[in-house]
């Protein structure tokens, strides 16, 4: 057992509490006889090793006395602890993509440390740097959807189309938070053939040039800006091309960015 997952009895809990003035804190009660716990109990196990949390588990039907202290009425009940208090938690085997956001809102993982760290050398132009994190983070973490929808985008930016392509390929669609994104992420090959399009006959070609050199830089409300003027001056351009671009870059963005809730909205009264 990894030195940050720890069975915790009435005896040693307390040590526990105090440990999470230093880190966060996430107790699994469970039983051996609950078929949900052992469901949950390899995700915590994983994400413990991957973000450095202490996993601390209590067997309810031993520890009763803990359970009860902290409200537990059906398992597995699971409270996220910092600073000595219980800051979040939930009840029920969830999927490992929400037990990861609830815990990513009080811990980052290393791979989401060092993939903010690539961005970093790719800022001050150090591609080499973020290439050998990328490569680093794949092999480590090659299961991990962040890294691979990050490390696509890096891959088209250098030009390597085919790796990219290969790499998303690897999400498929019943990932349905996933999947969406990794299909944005393979237009963006589309949008780099527009950003470096040498064949501009109209004022649309050059707009929608534009734009889709904002996205390659992430300037994504620049982008959505301009493909909205696309869609206003002419719907039927590139087979309602400008549309289906901002489509793509909702899905890059997630549902709850901001720009894509001001831009679903301005495209709908565009459109409709």
């Amino acid at each position: 057992m990894a030195e940050n997952i720890k069975d915790v009895t009435s005896e040693n809990f307390g040590e526990i509490i105090e440990a999470s003035y230093d880190n966060i804190v996430v107790v699994d009660f469970w039983a051996p006889w609950c078929g949900p716990c052992r469901t949950l109990k390899p995700i915590l196990e994983k994400l413990a090793k991957e973000y450095g949390f202490i996993l601390a588990k209590v067997n309810t039907d031993e520890n009763p006395d803990i359970a009860q202290e902290y409200g537990v009425h059906g398992i597995p009940d699971v409270k996220i602890i910092k600073d000595g208090e219980v800051v979040d938690g939930f009840v029920g085997a969830l999927p490992e993509t929400r037990v990861r956001a609830i815990i990513e809102k009080y811990i980052k993982s290393e791979a989401d440390k060092l993939l903010e760290e690539a961005k970093m050398h790719l800022l001050n132009g150090d591609i080499v740097s973020a290439e050998k994190i990328y490569n680093y983070l794949l092999e480590k973490y090659p299961e991990n959807r962040k890294v691979i929808l990050e490390t696509a985008k890096f891959l088209i930016k250098q030009n390597k189309l085919q790796e990219a392509e290969n790499l998303l390929s690897k999400i498929k669609e019943y990932e349905r938070e996933h999947f969406s994104q990794a299909q944005a992420i393979k237009e963006l090959i589309t949008f780099k053939k527009e950003c470096y399009n040498q064949d501009i006959k109209s004022d649309l070609d050059m707009l929608f040039s534009q734009a889709s050199c904002f996205v390659l830089e992430e300037n994504y409300e620049e982008a959505l800006k301009l493909f909205l003027e696309i869609v206003k001056k002419d719907r039927k351009y590139k087979d309602d091309g400008a549309r289906k671009a901002m489509i793509s870059i909702f899905n890059l963005l997630g549902e709850s960015h901001p720009l894509t809730k001001e831009y679903r909205k301005k495209l709908s009264m565009v459109l409709y």
